[in-house]
């Protein structure tokens, strides 16, 4: 499978565990390799995932980004789930994973990811990106350069443009 990765179309090698119905979070058998569990398995197994050498963790758009706050720092990557392209919670938890928790690994988005979404996405912090299945990655990486400039300040950008521009003192109309 490929994914956006730091605005390339690179191969992706993880797989992201989600349970079934039949599935628990304290009993379900993680597969050997790189695995991005969810949330609720890593809050169950961990101590036995810890053992694991590259591990990635996934969060629901429900849940809080701040039960990571003393393991940010174990994850190869943390993506956060898009469970439709309308939910906006997910941007809010990755602005905190970077600014609150200071989380620096690859912070991918999975889900109902389009192309519209990825310019935005960018802003809060998301270096990598799943896009949907039904479409085109070759089309959504095209989203990272809807927009030459931006006003406000964000994760990708810590200034404003009124303080990164220089403006004549010649007020003389």
């Amino acid at each position: 499978m490929k994914i956006i990765k730091n605005k390339a179309i690179v191969e992706d090698n993880w797989i992201i565990l989600r349970l079934g119905e039949q599935q628990s979070p304290e009993s379900v058998l993680i597969p050997d390799g790189k695995i991005i569990v969810p949330l609720q398995v890593w809050l169950q197994q961990r101590e036995a995932l810890l053992k694991r050498s590259e591990l990635g963790v996934w969060l629901a758009s429900d849940e809080r980004a701040e039960l990571l706050k003393d393991d940010v720092d174990k994850f190869s990557v943390i993506a956060v789930d898009f469970p439709k392209f309308s939910d906006g919670r997910s941007y809010s938890i990755a602005h905190n994973l970077r600014v609150r928790l200071g989380y620096t690994g690859e912070l991918r988005a999975i889900g109902d990811v389009l192309r519209d979404q990825l310019f935005y996405m960018q802003r809060v912090g998301f270096d990598a990106f799943e896009p949907r299945p039904d479409r085109k990655i070759e089309d959504a990486i095209k989203g990272l350069s809807d927009f030459s400039e931006f006003y406000q300040k964000s994760v990708d950008q810590k200034l404003p443009l009124f303080r990164r521009v220089q403006r004549s003192r010649n007020l003389s109309l």
